[in-house]
């Protein structure tokens, strides 16, 4: 346990190399290469919005995101893993999917158009069909259609900070606004400053990173999210943009693939426990305090033993079914619990997954902050379209 609010268990011990340590060490360094970026990770970040546009744009009760992959991915998971707390209404254009997005927009919604570039086609297509009344745009400060928009439109504009690629934004405006919209607390999800203080955080990272390397270099470059809360999904559409671009690339890779859990007992398990051995697996949940009972006069016959659990409880059960078999048949996984929801626990989330996918791109000799064939279909798309 790294904290209070997560108990991990690790895939198992492995001595960290000492080039990893360095790398580390290099990363949370002051004169690091991508110290701005990593600032971003900080209390002591300077967003570029304040209290008073803040307060501006708290008066509206319904919010839409506009945006593709990192530009709305983070913020989408802050919102379903903290929606309990979370009192507005936010819906996310994310895709292009006219049907699920016609009865959402409102003139009384504030639109909120997120674009590093300001020319994602998807974003600026959902834009100018969708969006009405009131916009805030997020993106760089330079000349961009979106930026020319905004221009037009008379709509404020935040700058995206240029050294700040989408996948990893979360923790900077693209994230931190939309979630002080929310009603919540952009500083608590600022976990960086203590957690590199943390030696039992940092031990645990590293271990799990070597871990994560060495199975790669033994083919196995699937990484199963065994997903047992709901609530979470978002989180790891998140981190699938942020594992499939930052590493795959020179013909290397991890592919991250969401299994919904324990639902996929029932259709995919079976691969899993016995077919290819290419796949490293992640346990995710989340201790619900409050579940609702099994209704013991509904009950009878051989499922009497039921009468006394909660769905929680029999989700447990379930978990650590699976784990027991996983560990008589030797198939790697690690394990996160989760105790509290809260921007704390959810910012110690962001931060490991981006430390841990930066790591690995320095030891898989990537860099793991470009996506550069992903423009080739954007240029090959403009050509079909023109």
């Amino acid at each position: 346990m790294f904290s209070k609010n997560i108990r991990f268990e690790n895939f198992g011990k492995k001595k960290v190399n000492k080039n990893l340590k360095a790398i580390y060490k290099n990363l949370i360094s002051k004169k690091n290469d991508n110290n701005d970026l990593i600032n971003s990770f900080t209390k002591s970040y300077s967003y570029s919005f304040n209290k008073e546009l803040l307060k501006k744009y708290k008066k509206y009760n319904t919010y839409q995101i506009y945006g593709m992959g990192g530009s709305s991915l983070g913020v989408k998971a802050i919102y379903e893993f903290l929606k309990s707390k979370i009192k507005k209404k936010f819906y996310f254009f994310d895709n292009l999917d006219v049907n699920n997005n016609l009865k959402k927009t409102k003139l009384k919604n504030l639109n909120i158009i997120i674009s590093k570039s300001g020319s994602t086609l998807e974003t600026i297509v959902n834009e100018n069909i969708f969006s009405k009344g009131k916009k805030l745009f997020i993106t760089e400060n330079k000349n961009n259609y979106l930026r020319n928009l905004a221009f037009k439109l008379k709509s404020e504009i935040i700058e995206h900070k240029n050294f700040i690629g989408g996948r990893y934004s979360i923790l900077s405006e693209v994230g931190m606004l939309p979630a002080e919209l929310m009603g919540l607390k952009s500083n608590k999800f600022k976990q960086f400053d203590s957690l590199i203080l943390n030696k039992i955080f940092m031990k645990s990272l590293l271990n799990n990173v070597s871990m994560i390397y060495t199975l790669i270099k033994t083919k196995k470059t699937n990484s199963i999210i065994l997903n047992y809360d709901e609530s979470s999904h978002g989180i790891f559409s998140w981190y699938q943009q942020l594992v499939a671009e930052s590493l795959g690339k020179n013909s290397k890779g991890v592919l991250p693939v969401i299994s919904e859990m324990p639902r996929d007992n029932h259709s995919l398990m079976q691969l899993y426990l016995d077919g290819n051995k290419n796949s490293f697996y992640t346990f995710f949940d989340v201790n619900e305090l409050k579940s609702k009972k099994i209704n013991k006069k509904k009950i009878f016959g051989k499922f009497n033993y039921l009468k006394k659990h909660t769905l929680q409880s029999i989700k447990s059960a379930q978990k650590q079914a699976t784990k027991n078999i996983f560990k008589t048949k030797k198939i790697p996984f690690r394990s996160f619990e989760i105790y509290e929801k809260n921007e704390k626990t959810l910012g110690e989330i962001f931060t490991f997954f981006m430390l841990e996918t930066i790591l690995l791109g320095r030891l898989m000799k990537l860099n793991p902050f470009d996506q550069p064939a992903v423009e080739l279909i954007k240029v090959e798309t403009k050509k079909l379209l023109a």
